[in-house]
């Protein structure tokens, strides 16, 4: 790996260095990450599983992410409102995700406030989406120095405590960036990886909701 933090695969392509050419990791870096999503469960999924992730690896959660989608139906925020104690209990006697009590509930709370946020703004994608970073907002180069030097942003911040303020829980602000990054509200793919055009491309003609 440069000191950019770009590395070539063995296909000789430029890619981001951090999914290490582990095969699941890479797929998830070249079709996944940084591409922008509008789509409500979506959005509910993956902020639910940057809380899950909080001390740990976001590998591990990819690995299990089948099995978290199995507990929690698919990330339905309505239907995962409507879970009670006998789900918590399932859910924790749950090999196949992180069994973490304080994170399972987390998730049922936030599915009843996602549901207050979509009765509000009409969409999930729409409270999301109304703070992505404009340009005088993004650094001119993304590159490792960039990332490592700004887990948050003012724009995590600020959401972080809007979604505190609103009830939800495990939002804090890394947790929160992580999500932007994901879900393509900003383009952190580094300059040079081949993701960070394509990405680009697609922002361009994103219709915003």
């Amino acid at each position: 790996m440069s000191t950019t933090g770009i590395i070539i695969g063995e296909d000789g392509r430029s890619r981001c260095h951090w999914h290490a050419n582990l095969p699941d990791y890479l797929k998830y870096h070249d079709e996944e990450w940084g591409r922008p999503v509008t789509d409500d469960i979506r959005l509910f999924e993956k902020i639910c599983l940057e809380g899950f992730q909080s001390g740990l690896s976001w590998l591990t959660i990819l690995r299990k992410r089948e099995s978290f989608r199995a507990a929690f139906a698919g990330f339905d925020f309505e239907k995962v409102a409507l879970f009670g104690e006998k789900d918590v209990a399932r859910c924790l006697a749950d090999a196949g995700i992180i069994r973490h009590r304080g994170k399972i509930v987390s998730t049922i709370n936030n599915a009843r406030r996602a549901i207050e946020l979509r009765d509000e703004f009409g969409s999930l994608a729409r409270y999301f989406w109304r703070y992505e970073p404009g340009h005088n907002e993004r650094p001119v180069v993304v590159d490792r120095d960039h990332i490592v030097a700004n887990p948050t942003t003012p724009t995590s911040v600020t959401i972080s405590k809007d979604l505190k303020k609103r009830g939800w829980t495990f939002v804090g602000p890394t947790t929160v960036y992580a999500f932007m990054q994901a879900m393509g509200l900003v383009n952190d793919h580094l300059e040079g990886c081949f993701c960070r055009p394509e990405v680009e491309a697609m922002r361009a003609v994103l219709v915003r909701p």
